[in-house]
């Protein structure tokens, strides 16, 4: 069962960590995104900003100057990034615990020009998908065959990471789910006690009244 769907578990990963899209922001606007990632994770983003031409109706290169305020909270809800970049570039950051990672961004406000709209092209990379493995060849000066065999490390090293995370997430899921039966468990049985002592209570006050009564 393993060896069928592992194509499929690696299929998956490759997808899920290289993500490009393009989105639109406005003058007060905030963009968040949430990625899932395993710990002691590398993660890369690029970012591109063009400002919108009403001439043209498209969007052309920004202007100097405007630029994007970045911040990175940890599942802590911890920052551990925040700062101004310019209208284009790159950023990096490593994970130190496992979770959703929140990426913000939002305008550098001071330096608009008439309220314009921009086009942000954002690609986030995680894990080997962030390496730039043509530097490290240079760097490290590697053959085609250990550079290879160094992508092929990284890529097992990733994985098994994800499959840690997965690990992970599911004994926090165990977690919650006992901790739910344990809390309707004890709220059942308060009911049951609850009803049973009511009982209790109304047959004794019907025998107190029936022999008030001396119906009894």
């Amino acid at each position: 069962m393993v060896t069928c769907f592992l194509p499929a578990i690696i299929l998956i990963f490759c997808f899920r960590y290289s993500d490009g899209l393009f989105f639109h922001i406005a003058e007060t606007e905030r963009k968040c995104f949430i990625e899932e990632i395993p710990d002691e994770t590398t993660v890369l983003v690029n970012y591109k900003v063009e400002l919108y031409d009403p001439r043209t109706n498209g969007f052309m290169p920004s202007q100097p100057g405007i630029g994007m305020h970045v911040e990175v909270k940890d599942p802590d809800e911890k920052v551990i990034m925040s700062r101004v970049y310019s209208a284009e570039g790159r950023l990096s950051f490593t994970s130190h615990i496992p979770g959703e990672h929140i990426l913000c961004l939002y305008s550098n406000t001071t330096k608009w020009i008439g309220g314009s709209q921009l086009r942000v092209h954002f690609d986030i990379q995680v894990g080997d998908q962030a390496i730039d493995y043509a530097q490290v060849a240079q760097k490290e000066k590697l053959t085609e065959l250990q550079l290879r065999i160094r992508q092929l490390l990284d890529q097992v090293d990733q994985i098994t990471k994800e499959q840690n995370y997965q690990r992970y997430r599911e004994e926090r899921f165990r977690a919650t789910s006992e901790n739910t039966n344990q809390r309707v468990f004890w709220w059942s049985l308060s009911q049951l006690i609850i009803l049973v002592s009511m009982g209790f209570w109304q047959m004794r006050h019907l025998k107190s009244f029936f022999e008030a009564k001396k119906l009894v």
